[in-house]
């Protein structure tokens, strides 16, 4: 049930927003999956917050609260610091794949050759993406307004 202090645009807007985190998170889960990319707990790590964030979502939609929305704001956040963990992780590999093949490779062509290396060094930036956009979700998100109490209280303002 819509809150009557949300406007109907909002409320278009945020499940839209849902849908398209819905989607992308679903096919990313999916991609990670097909691509077996499940051999240790950080491998395993975004497929564990997509789960966790497509399940708080799903909550959220049916029964709004500020307690949902911080979780899912707080798993929006571990998105973004994964995706960053991520594309070290995959950097550092290529690079390690790669200084054996050419030990005396120069910086610059290192560099080069682990960006396009086998293990897609920007790939997990998509987690940070998602995570941008959940948090983008949860703007103003009336459940937190009721939460603290007032419009100010959600968005940092100085009532």
């Amino acid at each position: 049930m819509m809150d009557t202090r949300e406007m109907p645009q909002s409320f278009v807007l945020r499940r839209v927003l849902a849908a398209i985190f819905l989607f992308g998170s679903v096919g990313a889960a999916a991609e990670l999956v097909l691509l077996e990319h499940t051999e240790d707990a950080w491998q395993n790590a975004p497929l564990a917050l997509i789960g966790i964030a497509c399940a708080v979502l799903v909550v959220l939609a049916i029964r709004p609260s500020g307690i949902g929305v911080r979780i899912f704001q707080f798993t929006m956040i571990a998105f973004m610091a994964s995706g960053v963990a991520g594309i070290v992780l995959h950097y550092r590999g290529n690079v390690e794949f790669e200084l054996e093949l050419q030990p005396d490779a120069s910086a610059f062509g290192l560099f080069w050759e682990a960006m396009k290396g086998a293990t897609p060094a920007l790939a997990p930036g998509t987690m940070m993406l998602l995570g941008a956009l959940g948090l983008t979700y949860t703007y103003r998100h009336s459940a937190v307004t009721r939460l603290n109490g007032s419009p100010a209280a959600s968005t940092g303002a100085v009532p």
